[in-house]
Order: C-alpha cells, then sequence, then structure tokens
C-alpha cells in the first residue's frame, strides 16, 4: 500500500508515459462506450423521433415507460444480459460472454432509453414549431422526422454525449457481462475496482484521473455545442 502522496505522483508518471497497460484499459474503454453510443443512437433516435411526431392510443404510457428505463439499474441489465448470453440462454451459441461485444450490447441497453428520452424531448419541442407548416405542405412523417433531426443536430448531439458519458462511467453490468478480464475486457471502471481492491493505487488513480478528464471534456463539448446551437438558433 503506498501513501497518498507517492499514490498520486506515481499515477501522474503512469500517465505521462503512456504506460502500455494503462492505454491498453483505456482504448478498450472508450471503444466499448463509443460503440455502445452509436447503436444507442441509432436506435434511440429512431424511437425519439417517432415519439415526437405520432399521437396514438397509449403514447401516454409509452412515454412513461420510456422515461422510467432512464433509471434502468446496471446490475440489473448486466444480469439480463448474462442469462441471454450464458450458455443456457437463447443466445449462448454466439459465445458473446465475457467478451467486448458482451459489453457493448450491455451498456447499449442502458443508454438508449435515455437517448430515445431525451431525444424525444427536443424533437417534439421543436415539432410544435413546425407541425402546422409540416400539415399544410402535407409533409411525409418520414420527412418531417429527418427535417427535425436535422434542425435539432446539435441538440441531439449532446443527448449523444450524454449517453456516452453515462457509458464510459458505468461498472455494474460491463463487470458481469465482461468479467473484468486482463487484456480483454478490463475497462477503466471495473479497473479501477480491482485495482483499488488489490491496493494498486497508482494505477487506480491513474485510471480515475483520464476518467474524470473525459468526463470534464465531454461536459465542455456539451456546453459548447449548445453555445453554438443557441447562436443559429438567434442567428
Amino acid at each position: 500500500m503506498h501513501d497518498l502522496g507517492e499514490a498520486f505522483w506515481l499515477a501522474f508518471q503512469l500517465v505521462w508515459a503512456g504506460d502500455a497497460d494503462l492505454m491498453e484499459i483505456i482504448v478498450l474503454s472508450l471503444r466499448v462506450s463509443l460503440s455502445a453510443m452509436v447503436f444507442a443512437c441509432l436506435i434511440g433516435l429512431s424511437i425519439g423521433s417517432a415519439l415526437a411526431v405520432t399521437k396514438f392510443r397509449g403514447r401516454g404510457v409509452v412515454l412513461v415507460v420510456l422515461n422510467a428505463l432512464m433509471g434502468l439499474p446496471p446490475v440489473v441489465v448486466g444480469l439480463l444480459v448474462y442469462l441471454h448470453l450464458s450458455r443456457a440462454g437463447p443466445f449462448g451459441w454466439l459465445g458473446l460472454l465475457y467478451t467486448p461485444s458482451a459489453m457493448i450490447i450491455a451498456q447499449t441497453i442502458l443508454i438508449t432509453p435515455i437517448i430515445a428520452a431525451l431525444s424525444r424531448q427536443v424533437l417534439e419541442d421543436l415539432h410544435h414549431e413546425y407541425a402546422e407548416q409540416f400539415r399544410s405542405f402535407s409533409v411525409p412523417r418520414h420527412a418531417a422526422m429527418g427535417a427535425l433531426m436535422w434542425d435539432a443536430r446539435y441538440s441531439l448531439l449532446t443527448v449523444a454525449l450524454a449517453g456516452f458519458g453515462r457509458a464510459v462511467a458505468e461498472v455494474g453490468a460491463v463487470i458481469i457481462v465482461g468479467g473484468n478480464i486482463d487484456h480483454l475486457t478490463r475497462v477503466m471502471t471495473t479497473a479501477i475496482a480491482l485495482e483499488t481492491s488489490k491496493g494498486d493505487l497508482p494505477l487506480a488513480l491513474a485510471l480515475g484521473i483520464v476518467l474524470l478528464v473525459i468526463a470534464l471534456g465531454v461536459n465542455a463539448l456539451v456546453m459548447t455545442l449548445r453555445n453554438t446551437a443557441g447562436r443559429y438558433a438567434y442567428a
């Protein structure tokens, strides 16, 4: 066990030197979370835009369920994915358990409701402004959805970044389906938990520093995109 000052100093040295194990964990974390964000955006934005422009019986119930799913417990998602991907599960034959693919699936399930719910709110607010014009020009629903998403592209990028931030900081689901296997499925959050329990504080702190930098970078990018969207809106 290192004293705190020495642990921080060694952590900064690991980051500055670009330690190979550290970089491997960071790259895998970013690959998994970015992949999950892309898949979640493909699904979530489609759901959100459809709900924004469509009125149907039971829509209120769907919105309540969608908003509730934003708070999905990660360990429950991990357990459900584990049961489906295990050898006894319906998708066990794919051999995805304890692979980065299983981690991507779990993170995608976690953040898709977030992206769908937030994008639905953004696009629905915008649709209220254009609904009359769409009706007067008889714009097809799919064309209206595309126009709304293009007009709200900066706001939707902030939604996507919110999903990414949620994914990259997640630990419960990925440790269940990934197993935290060294050089295969070890990501930043699971490595921090493991190294802390082992007493290897320098590596845990180094990963924590990188995770904080990523979080700050995502938030800075979100603010920049919001300001850009505001300038274009009032230009």
